[in-house]
């Protein structure tokens, strides 16, 4: 079953938002991206615990479709793939920061637990 393409038509500039970072995993890689700055696929797996390797391949392919993730192939054997955030994508991230603030508050205010990554952030 082939997807709708997300063109709208929007209801609002939270309807478009939304469209492009709807699913599970997209506000999650972008914010992978945003710490590391350049990360390969293996490396985005291991720092989304419970993502599968075809959720991470389709949702990097909207991404990219979406003018949010670059993905730089390197002409070596094996391929080195590389990903990456473009200014649209940093933009998106800045305004997705009072979201994960607000969330951030939450996870604090409810006890929350948080899930462990396999890696911690640089610096």
């Amino acid at each position: 079953m082939a997807k709708a393409p997300r063109q709208g038509p929007y209801i609002c500039g939270i309807d478009a938002a939304l469209d492009v970072v709807s699913g599970k995993w997209k506000g999650l890689i972008l914010w992978e991206l945003d710490t590391w700055r350049v990360r390969r696929f293996a490396e985005l797996r291991r720092g989304l615990p419970g993502v599968s390797e075809k959720m991470l391949t389709q949702h990097l392919r909207e991404l990219e479709e979406d003018g949010l993730v670059n993905r730089k192939v390197y002409a070596e054997v094996p391929p080195r793939v590389e990903y990456s955030l473009t200014e649209h994508g940093r933009t998106l991230n800045q305004a997705l920061a009072p979201l994960g603030a607000w969330g951030s508050e939450r996870i604090r205010r409810e006890g929350t637990e948080t899930v462990a990554t396999a890696e911690t952030s640089p610096g």
